[in-house]
């Protein structure tokens, strides 16, 4: 089995196209060393077990989802800078399901780059909110409810959880405009 080439990157990589094709729960050192056409063993030089594996996967994960709102904000303010991020948050999560699963854990207690991560992944949100002019707590506690209910749409959405048959595009755009009334009475 060929070993050129291999690194860190390619393992995740590949991490990544699995929990994309076949969900996160998929992605197995075996399997990922199998696509790669390595042994398992071979991947311990390049992460530490499933755990390092996951991790390096959320890190990715986070750092794309920090470019993709990031881009989208760029140039804009206000409800245009909000419905901007808000797309290419549902945007990510339908490009890349398995890698959007990545981001949504908590880091573990201590694990700082982690944590940095997914604070840099909000500063886009935290960066939009500013025309409301929030500061401190107030800003916080409406990035996570910008959060909760971009995540609740995406996640419902993914698992089919619109039975109803209305366009999701409207009801999407419905969710945006309750966003922004409420930012604008806070």
């Amino acid at each position: 089995m060929s070993r050129a080439g291999l690194d860190q990157g390619r393992v995740v990589e590949q991490a990544g196209r699995i929990a994309d094709s076949d969900g996160l729960a998929a992605v197995t050192l075996a399997r990922v060393a199998a696509e790669l056409g390595v042994r398992a063993p071979s991947l311990y030089n390049h992460v530490d077990g499933r755990a390092g594996l996951m991790r390096q996967l959320s890190l990715r994960s986070l750092g794309e989802l920090d470019e993709a709102l990031r881009d989208a904000a760029l140039g804009r303010s206000g409800t245009d800078a909000l419905v901007g991020v808000a797309h290419a948050y549902r945007a990510y999560a339908h490009r890349h399901p398995g890698r959007y699963a990545a981001t949504v854990t908590a880091a573990k207690p201590g694990d700082e780059e982690v944590e940095r991560a997914g604070a840099r992944a909000l500063d886009a949100v935290l960066a939009v909110l500013g025309a409301w002019e929030l500061e401190g707590q107030a800003a916080l506690h409406q990035v996570r409810v910008i959060r909760s209910a971009l995540h609740g749409f995406v996640s419902l959405e993914a698992d089919g959880g619109f039975g109803l048959p209305l366009a999701l595009d409207e009801t999407f755009a419905l969710l945006l405009a309750t966003l922004v009334a409420g930012l604008d009475s806070a």
